[in-house]
């Protein structure tokens, strides 16, 4: 369903440790706004809803809400490191259309709630 990278699960782990607190689930999800109508979502989560999807990637536990799920599904996640700092990039094959700041995204399905830029 996501792939996170050697790169991207190392940088979630290091996060992991800074926030100091064991058994943390990574959520990853999409929630609508943006120029293009849905935004990513990426943090850190204590407790499982019950609608939640829990998947295991090389020792993350990553959970996705049931809404989520289809929009993700197929989701790549990097961790690049370059002079300016590093950050994820997301690479959603469902995705048909994103905006010129790439924050945002529509799927064929879901044109989600387009907010002015």
């Amino acid at each position: 369903m996501i792939t996170l990278t050697e790169s991207a699960v190392s940088q979630v782990k290091e996060m992991m440790l800074a926030e100091g607190e064991e058994n943390l689930f990574l959520r990853i999800g999409v929630k609508g706004g943006g120029c293009s109508g849905l935004s990513y979502g990426m943090g850190f989560d204590t407790e499982q809803a019950e609608d939640d999807k829990l998947i295991e990637i090389d020792g993350l536990s990553v959970l996705v809400d049931e809404e989520s799920a289809p929009i993700v599904n197929g989701l790549v996640i990097d961790y690049k490191q370059n002079m300016m700092g590093g950050g994820f990039t997301i690479d959603n094959p469902n995705a048909i259309a994103s905006c010129g700041c790439g924050t945002s995204f529509r799927t064929a399905k879901n044109q989600g709630t387009p907010e002015n830029c």
